[in-house]
């Protein structure tokens, strides 16, 4: 079973054992995760991308719908905060992997 959420793919953690898969080498999980990354990064540039032109749109008076232009900014602004936040999440785990003792 698998579900996007704004173009990320998110699956199980746990899954039933006629659903599991042989074990993923370093590299293709390494790759697998970038390619995630790449994929987020890129659906927050298309969300600003489309927030700018419909800004511009209406600025220039090509579009009258005002309610639309904000709903898109404001989706353009929770999509950069939310992903502002996984990476200060990120930066945090990191830093706590660093200072634990082997």
């Amino acid at each position: 079973m698998q579900s996007f959420v704004n173009g990320i793919n998110t699956r199980p953690v746990l899954s039933d054992s006629s659903q599991m898969k042989s074990p993923v080498s370093s590299h293709e999980a390494q790759s697998n995760f970038a390619n995630t990354l790449q994929s987020a990064i890129e659906h927050v540039n298309d969300t600003q991308v489309a927030s700018d032109k419909k800004t511009e749109a209406l600025a220039k008076g090509q579009i009258n719908d005002l309610h639309d232009v904000m709903i898109t900014a404001q989706k353009a602004s929770i999509s950069l905060e939310t992903s502002v936040q996984v990476q200060r999440k990120v930066i945090d785990a990191y830093n706590e992997i660093m200072r634990m003792q082997i």
